[in-house]
C-alpha cells in the first residue's frame, strides 16, 4: 500500500433517529441515519405510517372521495 493516500480508518459512531447508537469503525467519526435495524419495519415486525408533511389529508382535502377505481377497465 502506498503511504498518505489512504484515509484514516478509526472509531465511529451512528446514531439513528430513534435514539439507537451503535459503534463500528469507518472512514467518517459520526454518522445520521434515518431508520436502522432497531426501528425499520422489516426487522422489528411493526408497521409505521409516517405521513411526512401531511400527503394523507392534503390528498383527500384535493380529492375528496372524487377519486374511484371502479368502472374503470385495466387494459
Amino acid at each position: 500500500m502506498k503511504k498518505e493516500i489512504h484515509p484514516n480508518y478509526g472509531p465511529a459512531v451512528i446514531r439513528c433517529a430513534c435514539g439507537n447508537v451503535i459503534e463500528t469503525r469507518s472512514t467518517k467519526p459520526e454518522i445520521s441515519v434515518d431508520i436502522c435495524s432497531a426501528c425499520h419495519p422489516l426487522f422489528t415486525g411493526r408497521q409505521k405510517l409516517i405521513d411526512t408533511a401531511g400527503r394523507i389529508d392534503k390528498f383527500r382535502k384535493k380529492f375528496g372521495g372524487k377519486v374511484s377505481t371502479q368502472g374503470r377497465k385495466r387494459r
